[in-house]
């Protein structure tokens, strides 16, 4: 398929991620369905690139305007090539300091929104015998620190969905690819980010610092949301895209630091962990028939 047929169905486009994501895949003249919760702002950038756009307005927490907005694209443009889950929201706390409606709400915006919203898609996909997915996480689908549990919690729910999905669909010609930046200049530091109902001074010695660490690099982070866009779209065009894609060199050096800690501790315990096996019993690999 030429490039700029493909069809590329992109949520969260009017800020962050998402807006840098439909103003490269537009501009190199590819078409887009560009969704948001607010419509116009996506109307002005619709209009500069004329039917190769289509802007629809999504909460992607909402069942109905999800079933609405992909038969809206697939009647507009008659498939979905590219599905690019970029919606979210970020928050900082102690887990204790979050109500319970709030951890819902964060799973529900970070994980369910996009499984659902991937599962809506996956049938035209599978018929056309060909997709991609981009699944947003964030360097915090892999690595969890204290203050970013309910952020973490749908980012790592996504993370564990995405990989099984990329196996359950590779047959049908479909691929799946989790992008996981660090600390990119979008609004995740802003005021959008979601705050705790309470505040306890018993975790202020460990949130603190943490919250003083995001809110105050709002608008100075290093990573630049252009060039992710284009990674994420060179990506998408190769011929052997990644599973995971990592963005920024902050997010390898947390993930190299947890994986090194995390070596360490299973050597530690790996003599005794593969102990608590019967004593007759052989080892069967996880994962079925294709795992040996």
């Amino acid at each position: 398929m030429a490039i700029k047929d493909r069809v590329w169905f992109i949520t969260g486009a009017s800020s962050g991620f998402g807006k840098s994501l439909a103003e490269a895949v537009l501009a190199r003249g590819e078409r887009a369905v560009l969704t948001a919760r607010r419509i116009d702002r996506l109307e002005d950038l619709a209009r500069q690139h004329g039917d190769r756009a289509l802007a629809i307005a999504l909460d992607v927490t909402d069942a109905d305007q999800r079933s609405r907005a992909v038969a809206t694209a697939i009647r507009h443009f008659g498939r979905i090539d590219v599905l690019a889950n970029i919606a979210g929201r970020g928050s900082v706390g102690a887990v204790e300091e979050f109500a319970p409606e709030q951890l819902r709400a964060q799973l529900e915006l970070n994980f369910f929104a996009a499984a659902e919203l991937t599962r809506l898609v996956l049938p035209q996909m599978r018929e056309q015998g060909s997709g991609h997915v981009l699944n947003l996480t964030s360097v915090g689908g892999v690595v969890s620190l204290g203050g970013f549990g309910a952020y973490c919690a749908g980012k790592f729910a996504l993370e564990g969905w995405s990989d099984a999905l990329r196996d359950e669909v590779a047959p049908f010609g479909i691929r799946v690819t989790i992008v996981e930046p660090g600390n990119f200049r979008t609004e995740f530091a802003g005021d959008a980010n979601m705050r705790p109902e309470q505040t306890l001074d018993a975790y202020r010695p460990s949130i603190a610092p943490i919250e003083d660490f995001l809110y105050g690099q709002a608008g100075t982070q290093a990573g630049d949301p252009d060039k992710a866009a284009a990674l994420m779209i060179e990506a998408v065009d190769s011929t052997n895209p990644p599973a995971r894609l990592m963005m920024g060199k902050d997010a390898f050096d947390l993930y190299d630091r947890l994986i090194a800690a995390r070596h360490k501790e299973f050597d530690e315990w790996r003599a005794r962990g593969e102990a608590t096996a019967f004593e007759d019993a052989s080892m069967i690999r996880i994962g079925g028939a294709d795992a040996a």
